[in-house]
Order: structure tokens, then C-alpha cells, then sequence
């Protein structure tokens, strides 16, 4: 009876702990096709190895380190991947986070998918056109729209207006 005590036990905290286990993982939900593609060595040949790392690895920079943080120009902000506009400085505001942060993108600009890296869902943004990991969503911004799109300043390149 022990045993098959024992066994309904870690049966039922193996269930209990899948989701969790599966959520630690680091990989995104899958990602549609893009318009724009290369192959991992163009990326690597195009992109910084900073760039690589955010952009198609899905790191975080530091914060506090880009220098799109203080940008305060009108202009555009577009993916270092790619080109493809993104963000408008109109929609920019300093969130206080270390990252550039806007509370709106581009129309066609971003899009999303879930990421479970740190352990629990979080809305990921990428670029529309290449797939890009620009950084994240939350819903602690200021209005009109009440988000944050808190981005890796690395992802991203300053078109002066």
C-alpha cells in the first residue's frame, strides 16, 4: 500500500510540477514566417554580436547602457535587423526602467508572441518584418494606451526626423 501511496504521490507531483518545468524553458511560442529572412551566418555577419544576442537570441541588455535612453529628437526608431520602422520618438517617454520605453508602436510595426524565459508568461515584442526580439510589453504605462513597450535600446536605430 506505501508503494502505491508513493507512487500516486510523485504521479500526481509530476503533473503538478510539467507546466512549470516546460515554462522554464526560454523558448518562445512559435514564430509565424517573416518577410524578411537570412540565414544565422548573414545575421552574424550583418549584427553586432550584441545585436545577434538581443535580436535573434532574445537577450535583455543592461540597463541604463543605450544611448537611445536620452534621445529626445523628433524621428523614427527602427529595428537594427532589418530597418523596418517600429516606433515613433512622438510615442518615446522615460519610463524610469534604463530601457527606451513607448506607449504605443508603429501600425504594422511590432508584433507578438508569448515568452516563458523568466518562468511565467510575458508578452514579447519582435519585429514585424525579420522576427527580431525587441524586448517586452507591460501594462504599466502611461495613457492613452496604459502600456510600456520597454525595449532593448541594441534592437533598435535613431532616424532623425
Amino acid at each position: 500500500m506505501l508503494k502505491d501511496r508513493r507512487s500516486v504521490m510523485n504521479l500526481l507531483l509530476a503533473g503538478a510540477a510539467a507546466p512549470f518545468i516546460g515554462a522554464c524553458s526560454g523558448r518562445a511560442e512559435a514564430r509565424e514566417d517573416f518577410p524578411f529572412k537570412l540565414s544565422e551566418a548573414q545575421w552574424r555577419k550583418r549584427l553586432t554580436r550584441e545585436e545577434f544576442r538581443i535580436l535573434r537570441e532574445a537577450g535583455t541588455e543592461r540597463p541604463y547602457t543605450s544611448p537611445l535612453n536620452k534621445e529626445k529628437r523628433a524621428g523614427i526608431f527602427a529595428c537594427a535587423g532589418c530597418g523596418h520602422h517600429t516606433f515613433s520618438s512622438k510615442t518615446k517617454y522615460e519610463s524610469g526602467t534604463g530601457w527606451p520605453s513607448f506607449w504605443k508602436p508603429l501600425k504594422g510595426g511590432v508584433g507578438t508572441s508569448t515568452d516563458y524565459k523568466i518562468g511565467y508568461p510575458r508578452t514579447e515584442i519582435h519585429c514585424a518584418n525579420c522576427g527580431g526580439h525587441l524586448g517586452h510589453v507591460f501594462n504599466d504605462g502611461p495613457k492613452p494606451t496604459g502600456k510600456r513597450y520597454c525595449m532593448n535600446g541594441a534592437a533598435l536605430d535613431f532616424i532623425p526626423a
